[in-house]
């Protein structure tokens, strides 16, 4: 059993593989992308607040990889319709509007 398990996975492991050049990319934008924004804050309260820091841990690793999963699925299929400089240009106009709008205290 214990064979066949391995077996399968180095099968699985041919068939996927892994591009340390995009992970490392990505890692590195979105980790310095969430530095001191609003969810660190919020984890940061959090923590305070209650005194469970494994529970507030837990809580937004968990929001995180849902968001995280669903970004990705959407932008996979935005991929297939819509060129990636385009959603890059939607992206930047979405964040300029919405800076805009907080500026003048809209939202």
């Amino acid at each position: 059993m214990i064979l066949y398990l391995f077996k399968e996975s180095r099968i699985a492991e041919r068939r996927v593989k892994m591009d340390w050049k995009v992970f490392v990319a990505t890692f590195g934008a979105v980790f310095f992308a969430e530095l001191a924004d609003k969810t660190q804050l919020v984890g940061i309260g959090m923590a305070a607040k209650t005194g469970k820091p494994i529970s507030v841990w837990l809580g937004s690793v968990g929001a995180y990889i849902i968001v995280t999963v669903i970004s990705v699925f959407l932008g996979s299929i935005m991929a297939k319709f819509i060129r990636p400089e385009m959603i890059r240009y939607i992206g930047a106009s979405l964040f300029i509007c919405i800076g805009a709008l907080m500026l003048l205290k809209v939202i």
